[in-house]
């Protein structure tokens, strides 16, 4: 399988929203923030008491403790920044990602797997994007397992600010945040596609969750596909703008991660040692889904999309809808479509 795919100029916002530490530089400062101004000296400031009590190193490749799966990676890393456990870049591990702009289904797939990887033992790396990367990041914090951030600015930069309170969980549970960039980078555009390299080299292999087109995440793909990994993706439904890279990926030879077994037997084969196999008797799909939460399970939907799938009556898939609600099995979305709770998802 190969692709390649331009990042569109969406993926990557270009405003700083708040940096960790002191050392940030004044370019970092300068930017425009995205929130009020007390609000972001606050998360500045709880995100530099977890910076300054993280350690700080910055590793060269003749370093013992520089990731050995990067040295690979073409262009070449040649440093590393690192706040946090730099042991771990070595251990097992996993790379997820996906979208920014992620469906409810995407995000509860990235928290799944994310969440599943780490129970396995292995490190679970992503980006620290909004979207299925934090998604993944809390999957393997839930867990209680340890997660890495690849960032495309400084490793002591908090981008985004809302990211200050993950970032610190990231840190107090044994994870690292990295970055090849220099210490108090801000975030630069073209940042953000090069740290993807980093990211498929730090796993044995790469998960891609959710995708359009184009996206971001192709270029983690071709990483990985060029160091020898294998290239696992979530498929989605044909109907959603969200899933048509992802599912065009399985189109080019991607492993299609069907459920938990899948997932766990291609996971195996990364590893090189067996992992214990999901005993949920038909995947990673709950039993006793009635017909609305299948079809909801697939794609959000609004009241008309649902009434049209079971015959048009509105009246009763209104009815039906508030009880699945009121019962906690779905939700309604801010735009007034409705999906799948998390629980009902896996559980």
């Amino acid at each position: 399988m190969s692709t390649a795919f331009v990042v569109p100029a969406a993926e990557v916002p270009t405003v700083v929203s708040a940096a960790a530490p002191a050392a940030t530089s004044a370019a970092t400062s300068a930017a425009a923030p995205v929130m009020s101004r007390a609000t972001a000296t606050s998360v500045a400031a709880g995100a530099a008491a977890s910076a300054a009590a993280a350690s700080r190193q910055t590793l060269t490749r003749s370093d013992i403790a520089f990731p050995e799966r990067c040295l690979a990676v073409e262009p070449v890393v040649e440093s590393l920044q690192v706040l946090g456990d730099s042991a771990i870049l070595n251990c097992p591990a996993l790379a997820i990602v996906g979208a920014r702009k992620a469906t409810p289904y995407g995000l509860s797939c990235a928290e799944h797997f994310g969440s599943l990887a780490a129970e396995m033992g292995l490190i679970v790396v992503s980006g620290g994007a909004i979207g299925c990367d934090q998604a993944a990041h809390r999957g393997a914090l839930r867990a209680q397992g340890k997660t890495v951030a690849v960032l495309g600015c400084g490793a002591d930069v908090v981008y985004p600010a809302r990211a200050a309170r993950l970032f610190a969980q990231i840190l107090s549970s044994g994870g690292a945040l990295l970055s090849e960039a220099p210490w108090g980078s801000p975030p630069l555009r073209f940042a953000f596609r090069r740290r993807n390299r980093i990211i498929a080299g730090l796993g044995l292999a790469t998960l891609i969750v959710e995708a359009g087109l184009p996206s971001g995440t192709f270029s983690t793909a071709d990483a990985a596909l060029a160091l020898g990994r294998e290239v696992m993706v979530v498929p989605g439904s044909i109907h959603s703008r969200e899933s048509t890279g992802s599912n065009r990926l399985l189109l080019q030879g991607a492993l299609p991660v069907v459920d938990d077994e899948s997932f766990l037997s291609y996971l195996s084969e990364a590893v090189g040692e067996a992992l214990p196999v999901s005993q949920t008797p038909d995947g990673s799909l709950p039993g006793g889904l009635n017909d609305i939460e299948s079809a909801l399970m697939a794609k959000a939907m609004t009241v008309e999309e649902v009434a049209t799938l079971r015959g048009g009556d509105i009246t009763a898939t209104v009815r039906e809808l508030s009880a699945l609600e009121f019962a906690g099995s779905i939700t309604r979305l801010r735009d007034g479509r409705y999906t799948v709770c998390e629980q009902r998802r896996y559980h």
